[in-house]
């Protein structure tokens, strides 16, 4: 798909220099789906914790292991804000960055968040085998995934968008969250 055609010009425009900020659980495909909704749109793509992890030269579970989960959030909020500012793009986070009341604060001034809200038994199939989930290291996964639900989920319901994440293609999930876009922003391309 062109990047000049209608409805991702229009949507480019509405958007106003702003980024895209994808919020949600791990797991619930903010990676996946963001790549696809980036090329769509133009945009570059970037992981925070990716970007954390070349930052730092450690993985978020080597990070968390040796400085702790509060130490980890503080780095978040840094490279977050770098990536902000360096323009529009589309940014997935860490699943616990939208927790952070600076954090909210800074995607209401800078970006527009989605919510990619997956279902527990969704998120379960995705994340289950992965070992690079330092929160679900614990006896009883499960229980702490669904404790992370009932903390997380109230505050990501803040989002200016919200868009459920299926077990569906990749491509047709970044489809909807841009149409879902295009409705929050009132965009109605010119057929």
């Amino acid at each position: 798909m062109p990047l000049n055609s209608q409805p991702e010009a229009a949507l480019l425009a509405a958007l106003g220099g702003r980024c895209i900020v994808l919020i949600g659980m791990m797991g619930s495909g903010k990676t996946s789906v963001g790549r696809p909704l980036a090329r769509r749109l133009g945009l570059d793509f970037v992981d925070a914790d990716a970007e954390i992890e070349a930052a730092y030269c450690m993985t978020i579970p080597e990070i968390f292991a040796q400085h702790g989960e509060p130490y980890f959030r503080h780095i978040e909020q840094r490279v977050l804000a770098r990536l902000f500012a360096e323009g529009p793009r589309v940014v997935a986070t860490g699943g616990g960055a939208f927790m952070s009341a600076e954090t909210r604060a800074r995607i209401a001034e800078k970006g527009l968040s989605i919510w990619l809200k997956a279902d527990f038994d969704v998120l379960v199939r995705r994340v289950r085998s992965r070992a690079n989930r330092p929160l679900l290291q614990t006896p009883d996964p499960d229980d702490a995934l669904r404790r992370l639900i009932d903390d997380r989920y109230p505050l990501y319901a803040l989002a200016d968008v919200t868009v459920v994440s299926t077990d569906g293609s990749h491509e047709v999930a970044a489809a909807e969250t841009m149409q879902a876009l295009m409705s929050h922003l009132n965009v109605h391309p010119v057929p």
